[in-house]
């Protein structure tokens, strides 16, 4: 009988090691899945097969710039296919200076300002829909359920996860009015006010439109039964993607048009017509105004001369 050799993988190295235990902590800490998957693919697929093409072994090595030189090569001859654009490069170093920040705070031997430059970004002003053509949108859908996707996303600016994990229950009844409950990123809850004649009609969805199934209690839910396992299976985030991009080809909305959309035109309308920015913040489940700041803040000259005009000639008082 042959003698049969066993042949040792290598000992991970200290920056694979570090990235490891990086990941294992995001999880630990309740990170959104989407997250998870970006910071790993970012750490794993980018940064560890950059390291090792390098000779790095050891986070001590990750100087400055050793850093710089990779944000060169990511964005010179960075991708399987040639250059990669800035805003890629931009999210991938951005998850190894996270994951070096945890690693100097955990005690691991990183350099002093040991971080990735970040490639600049223009500015670019994010797109909008009005609010006739979210009407128009509206009126192409097939089926209420439809309909009351395409209205839900533009009066709420909820995110289309969000919107795909609403449960039956989750319209909720207050003294000051309905409400519906929400599970953002990290599952962390949020409740966000919808005027009385939206809830009605998610009530009369839920309780005479929507086909009944014992096997969810997702809000919406496929139109037809699953020949798979018989039932009506709830919608997925893709699914909603489709039925937006289908209405709106319907209705003859020329730009590309996705759920997200729906929650910038929300926002930039809420702004207009001056809802308070924490407010705002909380209810489209912002950790901070910052963000609406930083995204948001592309209103055209003609708001801004709405607004100064109300504000020194008391327009609108």
């Amino acid at each position: 009988m042959p003698n049969l050799q066993v042949v040792e993988s290598p000992a991970p190295t200290a920056i694979e090691r570090c990235v490891q235990d990086y990941i294992t902590s995001c999880r630990a800490r309740g990170l959104a899945p989407g997250t998870i998957v970006q910071l790993t693919y970012s750490l794993r697929s980018v940064f560890l097969p950059w390291a090792a093409q390098q000779g790095l072994a050891e986070t001590a090595e990750l100087t400055p710039r050793v850093l710089e030189r990779m944000a060169a090569d990511l964005l010179t001859s960075g991708g399987r296919r040639g250059p990669l654009a800035r805003q890629t490069v931009r999210t991938y170093l951005r998850a190894v200076n996270l994951c070096l920040k945890w690693a100097r705070a955990e005690g691991e031997p990183v350099p002093d300002r040991a971080a990735a430059p970040l490639p600049s970004l223009p500015r670019t002003l994010p797109q909008v829909l009005s609010r006739e053509q979210i009407a128009a949108i509206e009126a192409a859908c097939a089926t209420e359920r439809d309909r009351l996707i395409v209205r839900l996303l533009a009066d709420t600016g909820m995110r289309v996860g969000e919107l795909a994990s609403l449960r039956l229950g989750d319209l909720l009844q207050r003294s000051r009015g309905s409400f519906l409950r929400l599970r953002g990123k990290g599952e962390r809850e949020r409740q966000v006010p919808v005027m009385p004649h939206l809830a009605n009609r998610i009530h009369r969805y839920a309780t005479r439109t929507r086909p009944a199934d014992p096997g969810t209690d997702r809000l919406f839910v496929s139109l037809r039964r699953s020949p798979r396992t018989g039932s009506y299976e709830p919608l997925t985030t893709s699914g909603i993607q489709q039925i937006i991009r289908h209405a709106a080809a319907r209705a003859g909305i020329p730009q590309r048009v996705h759920p997200h959309l729906f929650r910038h035109s929300f926002v930039t309308w809420a702004i207009t017509r001056g809802m308070n920015p924490i407010q705002l913040a909380e209810i489209v489940g912002h950790s901070s105004t910052a963000m609406i700041q930083q995204v948001y803040s592309h209103l055209s000259p003609s708001d801004a001369y709405e607004a100064m005009a109300a504000a020194l000639l008391g327009k609108g008082n």
